[in-house]
């Protein structure tokens, strides 16, 4: 580029503690306390409150689309409100490929027999479950909820919130009713 000169400026102490501050909500992916801003910025909690300020005035002057949000004890940077319905279809979660016929059918044992152990889903399937297990787990959909007091003291597993969410229930309650129950776990 000719005829132009192009002069890099160090930032303001304001410019980078507000570069700073929006980096570390950001980043931090929760809410960061006060106390935890003022480590960072090396400011006090006065301080920090101003810087908070300074970047919000910045964010709405700039129309830059987000907001900080004070939550839960904390501050974080969040989608402003406005901008959301432009954004609706890339912040919906890409859906996860769908559960196979064995994830649904263990995933099914659990909830209705919770709390289960893989030796006792492996009765009832007939066949091995422990990769089935693991995908169920790392979907979040059960969680270990202990261990059963017999030899071996064997991983109880059970359904989550998660779980809950996805199939539209509001407890396990709304789980419609068994035709047949299993024979396996009949005390």
């Amino acid at each position: 580029m000719t005829g132009m000169n192009v002069v890099m400026q160090e930032p303001t102490a304001t410019a980078r503690t507000r570069s700073i501050l929006c980096a570390s909500l950001l980043a931090a992916g929760r809410p960061l306390t006060a106390r935890e801003l003022s480590r960072v910025l090396e400011l006090s909690p006065e301080g920090v409150r101003d810087a908070i300020n300074d970047l919000q005035l910045v964010l709405r002057e700039e129309a830059l689309g987000l907001v900080v949000e004070e939550i839960a004890g904390g501050f974080r940077l969040v989608v402003d409100a406005d901008v959301i319905p432009t954004l609706a279809d890339l912040l919906s979660p890409s859906p996860l490929p769908r559960l196979s016929n064995a994830a649904l059918e263990t995933l099914a044992l659990i909830a209705y027999h919770q709390p289960v152990t893989r030796g006792e889903l492996e009765a009832a399937r007939g066949a091995s479950c422990s990769s089935t297990l693991e995908t169920l787990q790392e979907r979040e959909l059960i969680r270990i909820l202990g261990q059963k007091e017999v030899i071996g003291r064997p991983l109880l597993y059970g359904t989550t919130q998660r779980f809950l969410l996805e199939f539209g229930l509001k407890s396990l309650a709304d789980l419609p009713p068994l035709q047949q129950p299993a024979e396996f776990l009949r005390d």
